[in-house]
């Protein structure tokens, strides 16, 4: 089995998926309006076939990402290598994100960094 895709509640979702696009070469495969119920959404598809929903209801409200409540933590994605990770790391404090962690080898083995991305969404980025 394969996890199908991810759905993340947005309240832009033009400027999530520009983020996706610009720093993870993610492509635009599908939109949907559903008038009935107001719902918005764009399927985001990467590289290696997994794929993103982002999501936007008439009646959704913003909230502050916390990283330790219950519920979607963070997205983990793997760019390839510790020179991928190094590069777009400093690639997103160039353009003013905020750095959670920089990149390291954690206790578990995995060189990751760490940023929050548009609307607080925690981006982990690893090999």
């Amino acid at each position: 089995m394969n996890i199908n895709h991810i759905a993340i509640n947005c309240i832009n979702i033009t400027k999530i998926e520009q983020f996706f696009v610009k720093y993870f070469n993610a492509h635009n495969i599908a939109n949907y309006h559903n008038p009935r119920t107001g719902l918005h959404s764009c399927m985001l598809s990467f590289d290696n076939g997994a794929r993103l929903e982002l999501m936007n209801w008439p009646d959704m409200e913003e909230h502050k990402q916390i990283s330790k409540m219950q519920g979607l933590v963070h997205l983990s994605i793997s760019v390839g290598s510790k020179e991928k990770v190094d590069e777009l790391t400093k690639r997103f404090i160039s353009d003013n994100y905020c750095c959670t962690s920089c990149p390291r080898t954690t206790g578990d083995g995995y060189y990751e960094s760490c940023i929050i991305g548009e609307e607080n969404l925690i981006i982990e980025i690893t090999i």
